[in-house]
């Protein structure tokens, strides 16, 4: 498993970030000496991942204060370099009245720490000799360390409740057959990439146990924004009558959207698809509610009505 440090940290004059996209074929590290190169890090996915990013833009922050850059100019070109994570302007709303180094750190150190926690929690879920099928990277290099839903399947692993993973390769930028399959052959797990088109044939051929995923932003009544793809495993979960759990941090949730209908959906360049035709790229889907079994955050197992129960951990917190 990699060091949280290895994904992404803050030196004295730069930023330094593990190239996902050049995974798994090779490890480079990208150096970004400001705000406007962090940003663009995170745009063109050098860095990807709900709280993954939050922290780069964290970083990028705490770089644009110590070189004295303008910071209202920093904070907007890192806020709008990817819309639909809500942890990126959380971390940056975080920054604000810290902009330091160490506040940047804290928050990375904060969110690794959430991964172990929920990961915990989402693995008493899983019952003994589970086939999980999981969909994107929702490990370590998406939240800067251990991960979300990777991370419940490691934590699974480690208690001897998960005999196998199916990794959707997640199209178009197989960020399941490049990054997920590469972190669980580093962890020593059993999994096999399977084409995203395949998932049906093989919940109908009853060889998945549980779908788990990670998520992007998750709005005040449950409606979770995660990779595009994500809605379509849910409804295919519900007519097979498997479970289908969303772990990610409190970072993800976003109280102040009522609805999924209100998450704004990134838009990528076509191109990442065809050069040829005509296409469209939406990075994301959103899952409604009613389709998600559980709900996992660090402060533990969250069910219907989410409204309620997300509502109710940040209270109690």
């Amino acid at each position: 498993m990699l060091e949280p440090e290895r994904i992404l940290r803050l030196e004295d004059d730069r930023v330094v970030f593990l190239d996902q996209r050049r995974l798994p074929l090779e490890e480079a590290d990208v150096e970004c000496r400001t705000a406007v190169e962090v940003a663009d890090a995170i745009r063109t996915m050098v860095v990807r991942g709900a709280p993954a990013i939050g922290i780069a833009a964290a970083y990028g922050y705490a770089l644009a204060a110590a070189r004295g850059e303008d910071l209202v100019a920093a904070e907007r070109v890192l806020r709008d370099s990817r819309p639909t994570a809500v942890n990126l302007g959380w971390a940056l709303d975080e920054m604000r009245g810290d902009p330091s180094a160490e506040r940047a750190r804290a928050i990375h150190r904060d969110e690794v720490e959430r991964c172990r926690a929920m990961a915990a929690h989402a693995a008493t879920l899983l019952a003994p000799g589970t086939r999980a099928l999981t969909h994107c990277n929702a490990g370590g290099l998406a939240t800067g360390g251990y991960g979300s839903a990777v991370g419940a399947l490691l934590s699974a692993w480690e208690q001897g409740l998960l005999a196998h993973v199916w990794v959707d390769e997640t199209r178009p930028l197989l960020q399941g057959a490049r990054l997920t399959a590469w972190e669980l052959e580093t962890a020593g797990i059993p999994h096999e990439v399977i084409a995203d088109s395949a998932a049906a044939s093989m919940m109908g051929a009853g060889e998945v146990d549980a779908v788990l995923t990670g998520a992007d932003r998750i709005a005040a009544n449950g409606d979770t924004a995660n990779k595009i793809g994500t809605y379509s495993l849910a409804v295919l979960a519900r007519h097979h009558e498997l479970p289908f759990y969303v772990i990610a941090p409190s970072s993800t949730v976003d109280h102040a959207t009522a609805r999924g209908v209100d998450i704004p959906i990134e838009q990528r360049d076509p191109t990442e698809i065809t050069s040829r035709f005509a296409a469209r790229n939406p990075a994301f889907d959103v899952t409604p509610a009613n389709l998600i079994t559980a709900i996992v955050t660090e402060h533990g197992v969250h069910e219907a009505p989410y409204g309620e129960s997300l509502t109710r951990a940040v209270v109690e917190a």
